[in-house]
């Protein structure tokens, strides 16, 4: 599979990244491998390999559920620029 200068062109737009003429070559042909890559794994029989969530056969060890700071919300709130109702306030980024 390939990809195209223009849909390189169009997610760097959508990303807010400056990419210039001569990286779109150098990401075109990356990009490329890497789509590659991905075909030959999709390729690969995996019909008689059973699902697992680990590699390995390991057991995490779970510690206790304990508190273990103390409760240090009011001076971290007195610290902060804007609270409210124990929340924090923060400038809108995202009109």
């Amino acid at each position: 599979m390939s990809i195209s200068r223009e849909d390189i062109e169009k997610v760097a737009v959508l990303a807010r990244i400056k990419v210039d003429d001569e990286q779109v070559s150098a990401l075109e042909k990356d990009l490329g491998n890497i789509l590659d890559l991905v075909d030959q794994l999709g390729a690969a029989d995996t019909d008689s390999v059973a699902p697992m969530a680990h590699p390995l056969d390991a057991v995490q060890r779970l510690r206790a559920d304990e508190v273990t700071e103390t409760d240090q919300r009011a001076g971290f709130q007195a610290i902060a620029p804007a609270t409210e109702k124990g929340l924090y306030l923060v400038p809108k980024v995202i009109e």
